[in-house]
């Protein structure tokens, strides 16, 4: 990172969070609860510096209110606690509907079928520099910390995924000597979901994380962060492969 870029990014962090901003965080996005203060105080800096680099727009006649810009924020930065932080360098929009959004197109759905036609869609990833949202899924599926499902922290993963340039389930690690494990870790975990849903096997990992390795990334990382303790236990070397890669032990928290 430029050193101007950092200098103007610690800038922003040392502005005042407003108390109306952190009782919707509270309200909304149960996860910073359980965040001890040192970490919440970090968090809250990485919001404020997302805010003032990222656009939001709203769609479908929804208004953008402070609200919607902080919770959405606090999920997208959630994913980058504690970590090398560039502020998702790729992204430079989220598009934010009311309510789930209909587009036309070709679906690939878990065994490699294309669907096409209408669908209905409560997020959506675009490598050009976009995360589409519906407001009213990233609040519900942001409500429940324990069913294993928030689009926004899906979505945002998918841009983690895309910062090299390429969507396969790989997103830049740490360490240059993580890619060996990782990719064995997790296309062992992606290969064990496809063989389950061939056979007729009872899953413990969302099917949809068998569309690609990349659907799989984002579904395990929701997985990751709301149920932390299920995924540990049943899938210990995947919950590594997170937790070095998260730089966060969420299973520890939410116990």
């Amino acid at each position: 990172m430029f050193a101007w870029k950092k200098k103007y990014r610690e800038k922003i962090r040392r502005r005042s969070f407003p108390s109306e901003w952190i009782e919707f965080i509270r309200e909304n996005v149960p996860y910073f609860r359980a965040l001890p203060e040192e970490d919440r105080k970090e968090l809250l800096g990485d919001i404020l510096v997302f805010l003032d680099e990222k656009h939001f727009e709203g769609c479908g006649g929804l208004e953008i209110t402070d609200e919607i810009r902080v919770t959405i924020a606090a999920e997208a930065c959630i994913l980058q606690l504690h970590r090398k932080n560039n502020n998702y360098p790729r992204l430079r929009s989220i598009l934010v509907y009311p309510h789930a959004y209909q587009v036309t197109g070709r679906k690939v759905e878990p065994g490699g079928f294309i669907r096409e036609g209408v669908e209905t869609r409560g997020g959506e990833s675009w490598s050009r520099g976009s995360v589409v949202l519906s407001w009213d899924d990233v609040r519900k599926s942001a409500a429940d910390i324990h069913d294993g499902h928030n689009v926004a922290l899906h979505e945002f993963a998918h841009q983690l995924d895309q910062e090299d340039g390429s969507a396969d389930g790989a997103p830049v690690l740490p360490h240059r000597s993580m890619y060996l494990t990782w990719a064995r870790v997790l296309g062992k975990e992606y290969q064990d979901l496809l063989t389950r849903i061939e056979s007729h096997h009872p899953v413990d990992i969302d099917p949809y994380g068998a569309i690609s390795p990349a659907e799989f990334f984002a579904v395990v990382t929701e997985y990751f962060f709301e149920k932390p303790v299920r995924l540990k236990r049943k899938h210990p070397e995947l919950y590594e492969e997170l937790r070095l890669f998260y730089n966060q032990d969420p299973a520890a928290l939410l116990s």
